[in-house]
């Protein structure tokens, strides 16, 4: 991997971290979409000097942005996802989630939001199609609000399998297309919900991250309200594998795209207080897929940190040794370039961060 770009996406503002593949000094620039709050920032991998941001403004509304110089510029689009053609809340609320579609398609993109719909653009964002075979999915009725809201997040195209979709609802649960979006199946089975009446249910279960690896068909890893899990089936199944984590209460999630036994994740004190564990800001690295866990904390404060990490806060760069980033709810960005056994401060005292996208940069 050459020179690396980091998204950082704020509650005022898109931020971009720059560096060489060295990875030793970092430049930032922004913020880029002043004032907006960016739930979700990317460049393409297809195309790396194209990317888009959803940004929602408490007064201008709800926009997506791409850019055409790697994120130098960025210009709004005249359409985003919705149910309905107008402004209503019921056709709007929040876009939580922008992801590239199928790798032979560049200009597909992939979109969840809230009110819970999936949606695709054939265009590069111009135009968006309803996937209604999940939008109007028979479980519709069993979904309902988490605390942030009724998301769909974590929209991602199988890179082993690209007619095989995947969107996780915060709390609705996992559901799976392998049909290109035609038709979804819950895929929940095994993810502890014990605010559920029914024992097992089939879907309702509060989703927080699902990350499918490129480098194992059939691998993926999620995060839970109770639990971390991994599957080997496509979602059919689930395996915790928080034994040995200090708490089962997190958000985000991060892997090795190289190596598929690798799996970082940030537990949180508890559903009621959503902070750091102990009040200690430590990442935490398995090497054999949750059998066993390390603290990593080398460089990150570990005194009266209490803050929390969502789920979109924690990525990695794919690099070789792994660059991992890590972004707070205080605006302290924090970058490691040796898999996480030594971090180091990138940016202090930004804007509350909400997501965190690492790339090649070739701006």
């Amino acid at each position: 991997m050459g020179a690396v770009a980091v998204l950082v996406g704020t509650r005022k503002g898109l931020f971009i971290a720059r560096s060489t593949a060295e990875r030793a000094e970092w430049q930032l620039e922004g913020p880029h979409l002043a004032g907006y709050e960016i739930q979700s920032a990317f460049l393409d991998p297809r195309q790396p000097l194209v990317g888009y941001a959803a940004g929602h403004h408490p007064v201008w509304g709800i926009h997506i942005y791409r850019t055409h110089d790697g994120g130098r510029s960025w210009q709004s689009l005249a359409e985003v996802p919705r149910h309905r053609e107008d402004d209503d809340p019921d056709s709007l609320t929040m876009i939580w989630s922008l992801a590239p579609g199928r790798p032979n398609h560049p200009d597909e993109i992939l979109a969840g939001i809230e009110p819970p719909g999936v949606f695709r653009s054939s265009d590069a964002g111009q135009s968006w199609q309803p996937l209604n075979g999940f939008n109007q999915h028979p479980d519709r009725t069993q979904w309902s609000p988490a605390k942030g809201g009724l998301a769909v997040h974590s929209v991602q195209v199988d890179p082993n399998h690209p007619e095989q979709i995947y969107a996780a609802l915060s709390a609705g649960g996992i559901y799976r297309s392998s049909d290109n979006g035609a038709t979804w199946q819950a895929a929940n089975h095994g993810i502890r919900a014990p605010y559920l009446a029914q024992k097992n249910a089939p879907c309702g279960q509060c989703v927080h991250r699902l990350l499918v690896h490129p480098a194992k068909p059939g691998r993926a890893y999620q995060q839970s309200h109770h639990g971390t899990y991994v599957s080997d089936d496509y979602g059919d199944h689930w395996q915790a594998i928080d034994q040995g984590l200090p708490s089962d209460f997190g958000y985000a999630l991060a892997t090795d795209p190289v190596n598929p036994d690798v799996i970082y994740c940030v537990p949180e004190e508890s559903s009621q207080f959503r902070a750091t564990v102990d009040g200690r800001l430590r990442v935490y690295r398995s090497r054999d897929v949750g059998k066993h866990w390390e603290a990593l904390g080398d460089g990150l404060p570990q005194e009266n940190v209490f803050v929390t990490i969502l789920r979109d806060g924690l990525a990695s760069d794919g690099a070789s040794p792994l660059g991992l980033y890590l972004g707070t709810s205080s605006g302290h960005l924090f970058a490691s370039r040796d898999g996480g056994d030594h971090w180091a401060l990138l940016a202090g005292f930004l804007p509350g961060i909400l997501s965190v996208r690492a790339t090649q940069d070739l701006a």
